[in-house]
């Protein structure tokens, strides 16, 4: 016998292997692999919105997020329905907040009727990721006026005052402002709900407003139509959502064009 045909005989032989189910040679790893199950396009789908929200906490919270205005507090500079990016890098930094810079924050709690930051899961998770269909909590944008240990003072129809300087703020202001402050007393106003606020107690009405240590005095640039700290008093800075960098969207209105009379 030809030793070469018996090795070929032998080969063509070998019995099938015990790890395939049907003697064909396909394993339960080879049918494992094959796509289509229910199971696997719902663990697909899955980890992609898990890997989604990570990016998208990771990027809010250490980056930047993008942010619109609602109101005229901000004008001239801002626009309402402007679209712009608040930066978050710096502050992560220990980069010092400086007078002028335009900051969004949560406002303080007696802004908004008492109620503060609420801490359940879907409020939280609509904080770190800004998606439109989770819990909204309203953010404010002003620019910072008083620093820690400054003293502000208002006169009506000529500016601020820090430490007894006029500011020079022709270049960002709409208008000058018709309220005075001098004292604690005179800060005060209505809240966004239409509430009475007194933000300081009776023995404080009379002391100087003075920018306490980890506070900021923030105001619009549209002074006469700004619920700033002239109404709800100093800003923690803890509740400093980050600083406005870039403006990236402005809708242009057509002008109006005078219309055409038939004869």
């Amino acid at each position: 016998m030809d030793p070469t045909e018996s090795i070929t005989t032998q080969r063509n032989e070998m019995p099938p292997d015990p790890k395939s189910t049907d003697g064909t040679g396909s394993s339960d790893a080879q049918k494992k692999a094959k796509p289509g199950t229910i199971q696997g396009f719902i663990r697909e789908i899955v980890e992609l919105v898990v890997v989604t929200l990570v990016l998208l906490i990771v990027i809010r919270w250490a980056l930047a997020e993008a942010r619109y205005i609602p109101s005229s507090s901000m004008e001239p500079t801002l626009q309402i329905n402007d679209r712009l990016l608040v930066e978050k890098v710096s502050g992560h930094l220990g980069k010092k907040i400086q007078r002028g810079d335009i900051l969004v924050f949560y406002p303080p709690p007696i802004e908004l009727g008492g109620q503060d930051l609420k801490n359940d899961p879907l409020t939280v998770l609509g904080r770190l990721t800004g998606l439109p269909f989770l819990p909204y909590e309203p953010a404010f944008i002003k620019r910072t006026i008083g620093l820690p240990g400054d003293h502000i003072r208002i006169q009506h129809g000529v500016g601020v005052f820090i430490n007894g300087q006029l500011l020079d703020e022709s270049n960002y202001t709409k208008e000058k402002p018709n309220y005075d402050l001098n004292v604690l007393g005179d800060i005060g106003g209505r809240s966004t709900d239409g509430g009475v606020i007194q933000p300081y107690r009776a023995n404080q009405l009379a002391e100087p407003i003075i920018v306490p240590t980890g506070q900021l005095f923030m105001m619009g640039d549209n002074r006469n139509n700004s619920e700033d700290s002239h109404v709800w008093g100093f800003l923690d800075q803890k509740r400093i959502v980050g600083r406005a960098c870039l403006l990236f969207w402005r809708h242009l209105q057509p002008p109006p064009y005078p219309q055409i009379l038939e004869e």
